[in-house]
């Protein structure tokens, strides 16, 4: 089936982009979002990008991520970037007035996402079994860093915490010959990982109720998300082998480096013939994959030899047109003109008050459905007043002793 793909990069005149009639997936699903930071906005962005009418729930002060780099004349596009397409409602949730109305509001929602410390949400009085009692229809999310209960579900999480915590970064350094400490991180990979769990399990909830016409509660733990990536390590730690997993390592080039991916004997092969070393094949340490994984690191020795001959694009050039896996390390700058992803749309601009910048679309594309970031970054609280007044059944005289008690802000 052929997909057609937006983007605005399309380089040939067969390139269709999606029809604009097209709707989102979610369109129509309202989400009340009580999220912040990573992992929760991750989730509830990827929603927002396919159609689903998400108002963040906000402190009178923010999302921390407001106030953090990149700036640009006081806005962040590191927020815009995880919020786009939402709306904003800033709350003081410990206004029982305030707690009154979100309540009112939970009848005409499908979805809440949270990902405070365990037990904050009960305190509040808007935990599941409250709001469900409201409308059993709903779906609740959790987003935590252990998990709602067990001995650690109180431990202050943050994703280089469970990193560590899963195993992940000592896995990683048993892999480093050079080095005797984990690396330094600054990748959020326990976010971003646990709010995609967190998407799919909620999208996996909503068909259920179509069946069910009941809502369900989801418990989605960072350290599980992390733990569930470590697929080969979690069977050699229970069935050690006798040789070291073969690893794919950085290979000097003139001006740079190169990853190859030598891993079927057709690739092999033809590794061996477009770089003239046709004597690998019968070599006894290379001649099977056996052998060759046996042998891995005098391979990649042999190899290493002929890629310090060429520049990293030269490399690149000559294997992968052959079907031998190449890649050169390439810096995100330059990923963010890469053809490939120009062609899919992966990027697309968005802008706030400051002007635009760009950020990532979904990874997947659908046939039917819409799934790009929407153009718009809320301003703290720009929708409080209209959502209450909408939504509240509160009168105007009942939101005005509101926002004078401020219950409600708007930047």
């Amino acid at each position: 089936m052929d997909i057609a793909i937006p983007s605005k990069y399309a380089e040939t005149e067969n390139e269709s982009p999606v029809p604009p009639q097209l709707v989102g997936a979610l369109d129509g699903v309202k989400v009340l979002d009580f999220t912040a930071v990573m992992a929760g906005p991750y989730a509830s962005r990827m929603m927002a990008d396919l159609g689903a009418e998400v108002v963040k729930i906000e402190s009178l002060s923010g999302d921390q991520v407001r106030e953090r780099p990149p700036q640009r004349n006081g806005q962040s596009s590191y927020f815009g970037h995880l919020n786009a397409g939402k709306k904003s409602m800033a709350l003081d949730l410990k206004n029982p007035n305030v707690l009154r109305a979100v309540k009112t509001m939970i009848t005409d929602y499908d979805i809440v996402i949270e990902n405070f410390r365990p037990g904050v949400m009960k305190r509040l009085g808007l935990d599941y079994e409250t709001l469900s009692s409201l409308n059993p229809r709903l779906i609740y999310c959790s987003i935590s860093g252990y998990g709602q209960t067990g001995p650690k579900s109180l431990n202050p999480a943050y994703a280089p915490i469970v990193h560590a915590a899963s195993g992940f970064d000592k896995v990683n350094l048993h892999y480093q010959d050079d080095m005797d400490a984990p690396a330094a991180t600054g990748i959020f990979v326990a976010d971003v990982l646990a709010g995609t769990h967190a998407f799919g399990a909620i999208q996996a909830a909503l068909y259920q109720r179509e069946k069910s016409q009941k809502g369900q509660y989801i418990d989605v733990s960072m350290l599980d998300a992390m733990v569930g990536m470590l697929i080969f390590e979690t069977q050699e730690t229970q069935f050690p082998g006798k040789n070291r997993r073969p690893l794919y390592t950085p290979l000097k080039t003139i001006d740079d480096f190169v990853i190859i991916a030598p891993t079927s004997p057709r690739n092999f092969s033809k590794l061996c013939e477009v770089t003239n070393h046709t004597e690998w094949l019968t070599d006894p340490r290379f001649k099977t994959n056996a052998d060759r994984n046996a042998n891995w690191a005098e391979l990649f020795d042999e190899i290493e030899t002929w890629t310090s001959k060429h520049t990293a694009e030269e490399v690149e050039s000559i294997l992968t047109p052959q079907g031998v896996p190449c890649s050169k390390y390439r810096e995100l700058s330059d990923v963010m003109t890469d053809p490939q992803l120009l062609h899919r749309g992966t990027f697309t601009e968005i802008s706030d008050s400051s002007g635009s910048f760009k950020v990532t679309n979904p990874p997947f594309k659908m046939s039917g459905s819409r799934t790009e970031a929407r153009n718009h970054i809320p301003d703290l609280g720009e929708n409080s007043l209209e959502i209450l007044k909408a939504e509240s059944q509160m009168s105007d005289e009942s939101l005005a002793e509101l926002r004078a008690q401020k219950g409600f802000g708007k930047s």
